[in-house]
């Protein structure tokens, strides 16, 4: 009878019959067995340091500080478990054990994050950058600062012995981070971190005296205000820069060595608002609109101090992140820059439109004084400068040729030394053609002259004694040094000659009394008039007016002494024709040039004789 298979008349014990048996349980897989084997083994540890049970204690545990090396078995548990639960997740993400691994690593999230906070903000001080290498004192004063609980004793001894944070805590927050972000808790970590860091970059600048200002609230300041705020900026932006910011980005570097994005993010989140506000300020004031000539130099140092300061900002904020802080340094340059130039011309149009008078006898001008001090102080400068007016070409409608007025360095081809030399001609030769204008007032040209080797020489000198040396260059000193001969030549030519003229054509040997008579008298006339009328001048320059007298007694005193010892005896006892004697002539030259009127009477030099108080031509007439 065909039954099947599965027919009930098969036998007991036959090939085909199946005896019932209860189900044997699931094979564990290696996975499984490798996390109940970690479970077991990490569990006591992790619950050990349970924030939740240490709490309960009198005094609250911190791992780290209290065993740094059960800790560091407490991050290798930690990353045991890690390991087996991303295994686990792999062949059977819903493992009952996961369950139970999860939970313990919630608890170790929570112990680490507050062991990476205590840390953090237990060794405020010392992983502060700008106090990272303070003296032994102030370290031990700002450990004894900190309290019992957040700082060891062994680490105690260690910063008063050495003045330096221990190496430990940085190594503790690094392991720890690294921890966090491989359970998969950056972002945790990086929140505690940027929080303690970045209040304390805010707190650093705020004690360096760096202030938050808008740049409508700068535009409303005085200028005096102003002025003592860039002071402090200035004494304080390179801190700011070399030691906080870098130490910063140092430390982020050190402690998200595990993680490229953590370390840009973190380094992000602390630095770039701060840096941008320090380096805002520098641009703010590149926009103040209350300009004048005297304040350029403070814009120039704040130029300065950004422009030395660019490799570091390029280097410290070379993330994309961070590319603002950058630009921000960059139009800080182009503002100051921009009221630099702004400034540089209030400056040409002041000296254009200077309409003072020219001093009483030929004396060096206050217009001459202020412009060659002020450039003297603005080559100081010359590097910043150089690179404000590099793209910056002179805007003349001189009629003089260019050649007049371009004068850069002969031994420098690079452009911007040439533009700041080109600057710096011109702004010497709108002086120079000012004073021009100005020796023209004078009513007598001989004085004018005068006035213009003064002014001239002085402007020599400032240049020939300052950096104005290097950037006009030895050709142009001896270009100028030719024209202050020029103007004393003119000066002694005009100024005597009519005692010049005196002198007989032909030797004095060979002329009759009656035209050494002549002689004698035009000399006594044109040398009276000419000392009473230059008796008042001035030469302010030793060096200048010593080389003058030499000039003149060279010009007048031998021809005169011809004269005198070739007819003397003719007219002996005749003073009133022989008025003055070789060595009168040597005193009365000697007094010139030094403005003081010889009405009170005149000097007589070493064994020189001078004119008698009732025959002198000179006194009292």
């Amino acid at each position: 009878m065909g039954g099947g298979f599965f027919s009930s008349s098969s036998k007991p014990g036959s090939p085909l019959s199946f005896p019932s048996k209860s189900p044997s349980p699931p094979r564990s897989s290696f996975s499984e067995t490798l996390m109940k084997e970690t479970i077991a083994t990490v569990e006591p540890m992790i619950r050990k340091w349970d924030l939740e049970e240490s709490a309960t204690y009198e005094r609250i545990s911190y791992l780290f500080r209290d065993n740094r090396v059960e800790a560091m078995e407490f991050l290798s548990c930690v990353n045991d478990l890690q390991h087996s639960m991303q295994l686990v997740a792999l062949e059977n993400s819903s493992s009952e054990h996961l369950v139970t691994a999860h939970n313990l690593m919630q608890i170790a999230m929570k112990r680490l994050q507050k062991e990476f906070y205590t840390i953090l903000s237990g060794n405020r001080y010392f992983l502060d950058p700008s106090t990272r290498f303070s003296g032994t004192s102030s370290a031990k004063s700002s450990v004894s600062d900190l309290g019992d609980d957040n700082v060891s004793e062994e680490d105690e001894e260690t910063v008063g012995r050495t003045g330096r944070v221990p190496d430990a805590a940085v190594a503790d927050l690094k392991a720890v981070a690294e921890c966090m972000i491989g359970a998969g808790y950056g972002k945790e970590c990086m929140k505690i971190y940027t929080i303690i860091r970045k209040s304390i970059v805010d707190e650093t600048l705020y004690y360096l005296g760096i202030e938050n200002s808008s740049t409508s609230q700068i535009q409303k300041m005085d200028w005096e205000t102003l002025d003592e705020r860039a002071k402090n900026w200035l004494s304080a932006v390179k801190i700011a820069v070399t030691t906080l910011f870098l130490g910063e980005r140092i430390l982020c570097s050190e402690v998200f060595a595990a993680s490229e994005d953590i370390k840009e993010s973190c380094f992000t989140a602390i630095s770039k608002d701060a840096a941008m506000s320090v380096l805002g300020f520098a641009e703010s004031v590149g926009k103040y609109k209350k300009l004048s000539v005297e304040k350029m130099f403070r814009f120039l140092d704040l130029y300065e101090a950004v422009s030395e300061l660019w490799p570091e900002i390029e280097s410290i904020f070379d993330f994309t992140s961070t590319s603002a802080v950058r630009s921000q340094a960059v139009m800080s340059l182009l503002k100051l820059g921009e009221a630099v130039r702004a400034m540089l011309t209030e400056f040409e149009t002041a000296v254009q439109k200077d309409s003072s008078k020219p001093p009483p006898g030929g004396a060096v001008h206050p217009l001459t004084r202020y412009v060659m001090n002020y450039l003297v102080f603005l080559a100081d400068y010359s590097g910043e400068v150089s690179e404000i007016v590099a793209d910056w070409p002179l805007s003349t409608n001189s009629p003089l040729p260019e050649a007049y007025f371009s004068t850069p360095h002969p031994d420098d081809d690079d452009s911007g030394a040439s533009a700041v030399s080109e600057r710096f001609a011109w702004l010497v030769l709108l002086l120079l053609c000012k004073l021009d204008g100005k020796a023209q007032m004078y009513k007598d040209v001989p004085l004018s002259y005068l006035f213009l080797a003064n002014n001239l020489n002085y402007v020599v000198s400032k240049v020939r004694q300052s950096n104005l040396n290097l950037i006009l260059g030895s050709g142009w000193i001896s270009t100028h040094e030719g024209k202050v001969k020029q103007y004393a030549a003119n000066y002694e030519r005009m100024g005597w000659d009519k005692v010049l003229a005196s002198f007989p054509e032909i030797p004095t040997a060979d002329i009759s009394p009656a035209e050494a008579n002549d002689c004698f008298t035009k000399f006594n006339s044109g040398f009276e008039e000419a000392y009473r009328r230059q008796s008042s001048w001035v030469i302010p320059d030793p060096k200048l007016r010593d080389q003058v007298k030499i000039s003149l007694a060279n010009r007048i005193v031998p021809g005169y002494r011809d004269l005198y010892e070739e007819h003397l005896s003719r007219f002996r006892g005749a003073e009133s024709v022989v008025r003055f004697t070789p060595d009168d002539l040597q005193n009365y030259l000697s007094d010139l040039f030094h403005g003081l009127s010889i009405s009170g009477g005149s000097k007589a030099s070493n064994g020189a004789s001078s004119p008698s108080p009732s025959t002198s031509p000179l006194r009292g007439r």
